[in-house]
């Protein structure tokens, strides 16, 4: 099971649905278990499925929630592909107190959050992600695993978070960095960012590339030289 590397107290769960993972999370010994569910049926389904779960339930969208727990914790869900990358980054907002995630996702999201700088699907999302978090892509999840199946294949990834913290000027530098240049990730970084630096800065090789091409470390790098 993907959650005995990484060892863990409590747990919440996004998504519980009808209780596909949940039936099993709930016989882990020793942890305090919390779930998230948005859809009344649903959590009145659990309810009288499990009566562990009284009181466990929070009946609300994952991202409108506060934060269910003051100590640290490890979020796990089948988590709604609609609103999937705004979980990723709902978690960013908590990253101080979330050390590991383990969701399934849209295949094509789960490649993002997990793909390295210079693939055609590395972007904002990644580049964020990777800035406070290690990113596996586990395995594939095909459309028949569901009933009824959906259109789309779905990815398993784990995100840990990075033992050494992104080296940057400040968050809200880096965020702006990444965002600026990926809003134009056909043009030269030197054409994309030609706001944020000075001319003689402009004259660096490293502004020839795109900003797929840049791994975090060498945003990270950038954000010291930042008007």
């Amino acid at each position: 099971m993907v959650l005995k590397e990484a060892p863990f107290s409590r747990l919440l769960e996004v998504g519980p649905g009808a209780g596909a993972l949940t039936k099993d999370l709930i016989q882990i010994a020793d942890i305090d278990f919390k779930a998230v569910e948005l859809d009344r049926e649903k959590v009145d389904y659990l309810h009288k499925k499990y009566e562990v779960l009284k009181d466990k339930i929070i009946e609300a969208s994952f991202l409108d929630i506060e934060m269910p727990f003051q100590e640290s914790f490890t979020v796990i869900g089948n988590f709604p592909y609609n609103i999937s990358t705004q979980i990723l980054f709902k978690v960013l907002e908590w990253k101080d107190y979330v050390p590991v995630v383990i969701g399934m996702f849209q295949k094509e999201v789960a490649e993002r959050a997990a793909s390295p700088a210079g693939s055609k699907v590395y972007g904002v999302l990644s580049a964020l992600i990777q800035a406070y978090y290690d990113v596996e892509y586990l395995f594939d999840v095909r459309p028949e695993c569901f009933n009824p199946p959906p259109k789309v294949m779905s990815g398993v990834i784990r995100l840990t978070r990075r033992k050494t913290p992104l080296n940057v000027k400040s968050e809200r530098i880096y965020w702006v960095l990444v965002k600026t240049a990926f809003n134009q990730r056909r043009k030269t970084l030197r054409n994309a960012l030609k706001g944020q630096f000075s001319p003689e800065d402009l004259k660096d090789e490293l502004f020839n590339k795109r900003a797929e091409q840049l791994s975090i470390e060498e945003f990270a790098a950038l954000t010291f030289r930042m008007k």
